[in-house]
């Protein structure tokens, strides 16, 4: 079945000049659904916003859903994602918005209005009336090192081999904080990674710098994913001269044997595998492993939705066994990750696909911000020691937040 398509028609905006902060400014104040990210290596920002006032609720079949931005939870009662559908679509590197053939004349005079508007008066403070009130509190550094010891022990008992346990930290927002500014300067700090503000009515404002593709497929057809795990801070050092212990080898070997079973799931041999290797995201080093499929060459156009069912959650964010793992989660975590260890990330713009696991994020209230950040739990860990991993990652969104 082909992609459903999408009628695309670019407008220019009178009396404006256009620029990226401009749009994502309006589209902040405007509380509909929108994103807007930064590819990894790649300088050209994007937006998209939806003329709905609520983001889709659908399946995610990537060869049939209409363009936009994909944002699926860690966990779904529906085993759905949210889309947020290209009605408005802008990059930095355009002079015109594009909007969908849904649109109406009223709506592209609204957009050319509150553009103008923002323009002359530059009134960004709407956009905290549009956050969410309330949220479960912050995990305690007594309950995550006591859910680490009860993970250990029940390792040793065989009830699974691996699990990943995250946990939550409030932090306080300046006055003056601003959304557009924290993108640039992640954007800015983390070039390597998939920079991206999202907002959901009802599950809240998401930001963050991922390190990590859960599945791309190019406009050449070339499908991808990687398994990454295994976390040391970098202190300086380069990713040639990192050295690896045990726990963090087998960690990762875990997350690329899971691959490797997803393809045999589905019979499929023809795939190049490299690695794992020591790479750089951020002030962090990790273990790293590519995977890449031709699926014109396997004649498997649909490789990507079936990757995508197969591996979300990946075993680097819940465990393994999968099933097994994530169910020690949901029972001893004691809150919602909601999008953290999620997916999120654009399809079908530009003739492809690319999804990116959510970490190293946080979700923005109306005067704080909440951290999330997990860890990788095997027989050989040590609570203590997790507890820091945590704290060093969430750093990677905590530096920037009050510079």
């Amino acid at each position: 079945m082909e992609k459903k398509s999408q009628n695309i028609i670019s407008t220019k905006v009178e009396n404006s000049t256009l620029d990226f902060d401009t749009v994502l400014a309006v589209a902040l104040n405007s509380g509909q659904p929108f994103a807007a990210w930064k590819m990894p290596n790649e300088n050209t920002q994007s937006i998209v916003v939806s003329l709905q006032k609520e983001a889709l609720r659908v399946t995610s079949d990537l060869e049939n859903l209409p363009n936009g931005f994909l944002a699926r939870p860690f966990q779904d009662q529906d085993n759905k994602a949210f889309l947020i559908p290209a009605d408005i679509y802008y990059t930095s590197d355009l002079p015109e918005i594009q909007f969908s053939s849904d649109y109406d004349f009223d709506t592209k005079v609204k957009v050319e209005k509150a553009l103008n508007d923002f323009k002359h008066n530059k009134p960004l403070k709407k956009w905290k009336d549009n956050m969410l009130k309330e949220h479960f509190p912050p995990t305690s550094k007594e309950h995550f090192t006591s859910i680490v010891d009860d993970s250990i022990e029940a390792m040793k008992d065989d009830a699974f081999l691996k699990v990943v346990l995250s946990r939550t930290k409030e932090v306080p927002l300046k006055d003056d904080f601003s959304p557009i500014h924290f993108f640039h300067r992640l954007c800015k700090a983390y070039p390597n990674a998939f920079i991206s503000v999202c907002f959901i009515p009802k599950v809240g404002l998401w930001m963050g710098a991922s390190p990590e593709t859960l599945i791309s497929v190019d406009e050449n057809g070339v499908f991808r994913t990687v398994a990454l795990a295994g976390t040391q801070a970098s202190n300086g050092m380069l990713p040639k001269d990192a050295s690896w212990k045990s726990k963090e080898i087998e960690e990762q070997a875990l997350v690329s044997r899971y691959i490797i079973n997803c393809f045999k799931k589905i019979r499929l041999r023809e795939f190049d595998e490299k690695g794992p290797r020591t790479v750089a995201a951020a002030h962090l080093l990790h273990l790293r492993t590519d995977f890449k499929v031709d699926t014109k060459a396997t004649n498997f156009p649909q490789l990507g939705t079936v990757m995508l069912d197969l591996l979300h959650p990946t075993s680097a964010v819940c465990g393994m066994p999968k099933e097994v793992a994530t169910q020690f989660i949901l029972d001893n975590e004691h809150y919602n990750r909601s999008l953290y260890s999620g997916y999120i990330g654009p399809i079908g713009l530009k003739n492809r696909n690319h999804l990116f696991v959510n970490l190293r994020c946080l979700q923005i209230f109306n005067d704080h911000a909440l951290l999330y950040a997990g860890a990788g739990i095997t027989e050989d860990s040590d609570a203590e020691k997790e507890w820091k991993e945590t704290e060093i990652k969430m750093d990677t969104m905590l530096k920037h937040l009050h510079s």
